[in-house]
Parts: C-alpha cells; sequence; structure tokens
C-alpha cells in the first residue's frame, strides 16, 4: 500500500454527490463499505490486481446505497494504490461442497499488500489529479 498525498484528504462532502462524481472517473464504491466507512476504489489495471482506493469515515448520518436521498456526509481519507496477487489455479484450501461453494466462491488473495511498482503508483496519481479537478477547490 503507497499513500498519495491529496488535496482531498479531510475533505467533508456530501456522500451521494462524491460517489456520482467518482463514478464520472470510473470509481466505485468498495465491497466492504460499513454504513459508517468504506472506499471508493478504481481499477488501474485489467487484471482487477491494482487498485487506486479512496477511504472515508461517515461523520454524519449513515451511507444506505440502497436510499437515493441519502443525506450522509463522509470525510475523505488518504488515497492509496495497492496490489492484491491471487492464486493462479484452484485454491490450495479450498474444499469440495456444494453449498459452501455458493458462499465460498472468491478466493482470498496470496498477497493482500504487494509490491506496487512505480508506474502504477504514477498511473494513480494521474487519475487522482483528474479527480481533485471535480472537486471545487
Amino acid at each position: 500500500m503507497i499513500p498519495i498525498s491529496s488535496v482531498l484528504e479531510s475533505r467533508e462532502q456530501h456522500f451521494l454527490e462524491t460517489k456520482e462524481l467518482l463514478e464520472t472517473q470510473r470509481f466505485t464504491l468498495g465491497g466492504n463499505w460499513e454504513y459508517d466507512r468504506g472506499s471508493f476504489d478504481r481499477s488501474l489495471d485489467e487484471g482487477h490486481k491494482v487498485w487506486l482506493r479512496i477511504p472515508f469515515e461517515v461523520i454524519a448520518g449513515n451511507i444506505d446505497v440502497s436510499e437515493t436521498d441519502n443525506e450522509a456526509k463522509i470525510k475523505l481519507g488518504t488515497p492509496y494504490v495497492l496490489k492484491h496477487l491471487y492464486r493462479e489455479g484452484n485454491d490450495p484450501e479450498a474444499s469440495v461442497r456444494v453449498a459452501g461453494a455458493l458462499f465460498d466462491q472468491f478466493q482470498a488473495p496470496a498477497d493482500p499488500d504487494a509490491h506496487v511498482e512505480p508506474k502504477w503508483i504514477d498511473q494513480a496519481k494521474e487519475a487522482l489529479h483528474d479527480v481533485e479537478q471535480l472537486f471545487p477547490h
């Protein structure tokens, strides 16, 4: 994980407005969001192994993606780029279970904090610069 300094750090925003702005730059709400925190994620590579992540915490209300009139306010954290390396082929820890397969269909990364090459850091900084231009100064 490589932190990237940004003018967005500590910025307080309405959740839905921020989500909509970031979606124009290919960000999605990260799958690990909670009602009081989360992140906006953008894949930087076609294999979905290198990500630019903008974390946030909820400072008023709570987020619920099913509500279109959500008034939650968030505080953006320090953006960072990270890389996940996945095992190729079958997961050696997987067990053969029919019912469990419905729930355990995704394997954990072999290395969730792999080395990030300089080209990805540069690409993340460029993407972040484009995002910063969307927000009034």
